[in-house]
């Protein structure tokens, strides 16, 4: 266990469910945050016309998403206080998973490696804010599945999952900030 790990914090869930936004309103309040691997790495590979996109090689896309989450988390490891990771490590077996591939061992590996608090921050489904865009190709009901896989992939991890509340961005900070303090660790999450 890393002795960072209390302090790495996850924000997860199927897209366009308002990580990203939670994640910024966070940062405005002086909170590091890091970048989502999988949008930056569409963006890239969408300038370069490459191959590690979702829609072209998927086991390619994972790959790159996990050295791009390894390295967010050694760079993680360089600051002071807490962290929110758009996303960790164990989301990348949740997507192999979702697109009925084999997950590689030393996605596992890393997943036992480059821990986190064991309380996950997982955006539910939204279909109320769920919108497309230039790198947001997945259907809503794609969307759904992804939070899904991604949910029971870090139960199984063995992480306590605290749903966020489909609420006003103020609301859903504030839950965050007193979920990190006040939660048991070893207890469910409320039903929202």
């Amino acid at each position: 266990m890393s002795p960072d790990s209390d302090r790495f914090f996850i924000v997860t869930g199927g897209p366009g469910a308002g990580k990203t936004t939670l994640l910024d309103a966070l940062a405005a309040q002086g909170f590091h945050r890091t970048v989502e691997a999988g949008r930056a790495i569409i963006q890239d590979q969408m300038a370069i016309d490459g191959p590690a996109l979702p829609w072209r090689d998927p086991a390619l896309f994972a790959e790159a998403m996990l050295v791009f989450d390894m390295r967010s988390y050694r760079l993680a490891e360089d600051t002071l206080g807490t962290v929110f990771f758009d996303r960790g490590v164990p989301d990348l077996i949740g997507y192999l998973r979702l697109m009925g591939l084999s997950v590689p061992a030393h996605m596992l590996k890393a997943a036992a490696t480059f821990r986190y608090n064991r309380r996950v921050f997982i955006a539910p489904f939204w279909p109320e804010i769920f919108a497309n865009d230039r790198e947001r190709k997945q259907s809503p009901e794609e969307a759904r599945r992804t939070c899904e896989s991604i949910e029971e992939t870090y139960r199984e991890l063995g992480f306590d999952i605290v749903e966020l509340p489909k609420s006003s961005i103020e609301d859903r900070v504030r839950f965050v900030l007193t979920s990190m303090i006040t939660r048991d660790p070893g207890k469910p999450a409320p039903a929202s």
